[in-house]
């Protein structure tokens, strides 16, 4: 039997909608253009959670000018249809106005040092337009439990450090990625990408598939990142932003132990990222 979400678009009906579920409340937060990877982050709510609501807004505060924000993908219905599929209780779809009635926020959120490196050093102000959405959110939802996607490890970091610190008393889960089977990481930006470029994206899981090896091998830090950054510099589509093998919280460099090795590059005018967990056993 086919199962359609409950759909909310105001503030008013997001609260009486909120009031009809009892139980544990999992949140998941998207900008839309859903596909697998976001759906998978449903069933991680699903398991831990009796109900599970879900985000669709694409958020002005976290793009930069010049970056995608117009061109973001915006396709309600489909996004509804799928997230029928994975047994989502209710979808909150704002305007703008809904989300910032008072227009741009007098009040924000400083992310921290871990928002300086790596993709904050590439878009200075995207983590602060992350924590200000996220942070209004959990306050409008009131989950138990939020979910995130491991594809965006520095984001991750930051938002369990801004719960942690602000005592927000939510528990923060991290997913695991979700590939094609190619290899390629889902994300909502690989639709800007033609048949040719979408193969020379392969580059990154490539990469990182060598600096996993390298890891497992006992390769040293310094050596991993190379050897992940010699494949790079093998597509020559592949504009690389950087190569980083870092820390989990604090996603400084790392020698040894637990890290997350972080690729970033534009193939044409789309910017893509990617990362896996690995451990270095050698300094």
């Amino acid at each position: 039997m086919k199962y359609t979400p409950q759909v909310v678009y105001t503030r008013e009906e997001l609260r009486e909608a909120l009031a009809q579920l009892s139980g544990k409340r999992g949140l998941v937060m998207t900008m839309g253009a859903l596909h697998a990877g976001h759906l998978s982050l449903v069933k991680y709510a699903r398991e831990r959670c009796d109900h599970v609501v879900v985000t669709v807004f694409v958020n002005p505060t976290q793009f930069a000018p010049g970056e995608d924000f117009d061109a973001y993908p915006r396709t309600l219905e489909a996004d509804v249809e799928a997230l029928g599929r994975v047994q989502a209780d209710l979808v909150f779809a704002p305007s703008t106005e809904q989300m910032y009635p008072h227009g741009d926020a007098r009040v924000t959120i400083d992310p921290g040092p871990t928002a300086q490196v790596l993709e904050g050093e590439t878009r200075p102000t995207h983590f602060a337009g992350v924590c200000l959405v996220v942070n209004k959110v959990l306050n409008m939802v009131r989950p138990e439990v939020a979910v995130f996607g491991q594809k965006d490890a520095q984001q991750l970091a930051i938002i369990r450090q801004m719960v942690r610190d602000l005592d927000m008393g939510v528990e923060i889960v991290g997913a695991p990625i979700v590939r094609d089977s190619d290899g390629l990481a889902l994300s909502s930006r690989n639709a800007y990408l033609s048949a040719a470029q979408r193969s020379q994206a392969l580059v990154l899981s490539r990469a990182l598939e060598a600096g996993r090896t390298a890891a497992s091998a006992g390769a040293s830090a310094a050596d991993i990142v190379t050897r992940t950054r010699t494949v790079m510099a093998s597509e020559p589509a592949a504009d690389l932003d950087y190569v980083a093998l870092v820390d989990p919280v604090t996603f400084l460099p790392i020698k040894r132990g637990e890290g997350v090795l972080a690729v970033a590059a534009k193939i044409g005018s789309t910017r893509l990222i990617d990362n896996t967990l690995l451990e270095v056993s050698d300094d």
